[in-house]
């Protein structure tokens, strides 16, 4: 299949007219706001958002009812990245508290950080973590920190010893408990980096793994590391002006086979989570033939209403934020109307959103890629 594609790969939004912020904005209760993931992983509740051939209904279920809507020679896309325990405590010389998010490690000795503080570090300045090992600030990325270990044991393998869990901030614990190290990760979770769940990934056990197959599924894997970037709310009010966080992915050449072969067979390829759409369509766009290729690198791609989808058929994805970059993703698929009536519909139905929530099926509009 060749070789990978290196390079970062900006897209903007393919909009025609201004498209604001605030269009995609709906009312949520608090309390819809999933604290806890479910008893089980396929605990769940599943919102279908059908094709045309249903008139576009919206179908209340539950997760397993997935296998339903799935067809042998369909290929199901799952991002294999795995979550590191990225939020560190710790202190100055002084004695002064500091927390650290990191956004990614670099190297074995380097890591690209958030650090909260009451005064911003200097470079030179060395910081206690954990009381377990130190780290001395060298530079500065934006707003992120650039931090050397000083140890003998790699970023990563000190950070798996003593990190916390990243719980999103909008689970509002103190601190993450043990179950979160088992549940805020995917059951094929393989590739270390991530520092917040492709959370869409969620809702499989290794049970349902194995019904997806017996039915004639294919299964592939994308790598998409997400970054803390991946909460950064919209802040301009035309999302034509909004820059996206850049995130490390890998496409290889297996996978890029699994879709050819899904597509001669005719089968769908169905994105589990906003990580994986990500991942298809940058590797897409990047490619010169303008199909997926391998790819290898960053991509801060933004999918916005008039985006034409190149790879993705149907998309598995949670329910997400008001005014986020990933509702104006499924608005792009799905239409911009039938999103927002299916996130009211989901508000007046009391599913439960975010990470720890319940999930929606994807069909796009005319029940083909826009």
């Amino acid at each position: 299949m060749g070789v990978f594609y290196w390079k970062i790969f900006h897209i903007k939004p393919p909009l025609t007219t201004s498209v604001k912020r605030q269009d995609f904005y709906f009312d949520l209760p608090e309390n819809l706001i999933a604290q806890q993931p479910a008893a089980q992983r396929r605990d769940s509740r599943l919102l279908v958002m059908s094709g045309a051939e249903t008139d576009y209904a919206l179908v209340d279920g539950k997760f397993p009812d997935l296998l339903t809507y799935l067809k042998p020679k369909d290929l199901l896309v799952f991002n294999n990245t795995k979550v590191i325990p990225a939020r560190l405590f710790g202190q100055k010389a002084s004695g002064g508290k500091i927390e650290l998010l990191i956004e990614r490690v670099m190297d074995d000795k380097t890591i690209l950080t958030h650090i909260r503080s009451s005064r911003s570090p200097k470079p030179g300045t060395v910081l206690t973590i954990e009381n377990a090992f130190d780290v001395e600030v060298i530079g500065r990325q934006d707003a992120l920190f650039i931090v050397k270990v000083m140890s003998d044991k790699t970023a990563l393998d000190l950070v798996e010893e003593h990190g916390h869990m990243p719980l999103p901030p909008y689970i509002e614990r103190a601190q993450d408990v043990e179950q979160d190290k088992e549940r805020y990760q995917t059951v094929y979770s393989q590739k270390p980096g991530a520092v917040a769940a492709p959370t869409a990934g969620l809702h499989f056990d290794n049970a349902l793994m194995e019904d997806i197959k017996a039915k004639g599924v294919d299964i592939g894997f994308v790598t998409l590391h997400v970054g803390a970037g991946t909460f950064k709310p919209v802040q301009v009010d035309d999302i034509a002006e909004h820059v996206m966080h850049s995130e490390y992915l890998e496409v290889e050449p297996g996978l890029v086979e699994q879709v050819e072969q899904a597509r001669k067979n005719g089968g769908r390829v169905i994105a589990v989570g906003t990580t994986s759409v990500r991942c298809l369509e940058s590797a897409a766009n990047f490619s010169p033939t303008g199909h997926i290729a391998p790819y290898q690198g960053e991509t801060n791609i933004f999918i916005t209403p008039g985006y034409q989808f190149k790879e993705v058929d149907v998309l598995l994805t949670n329910f997400h934020l008001p005014e986020s970059t990933l509702i104006m993703l499924v608005s792009a698929l799905a239409g911009y109307e039938r999103t927002m009536a299916a996130y009211q519909h989901a508000v007046d139905n009391q599913y439960r959103f975010f990470s720890y929530g319940d999930a929606m099926l994807v069909f796009p509009q005319n029940n083909s890629k826009k």
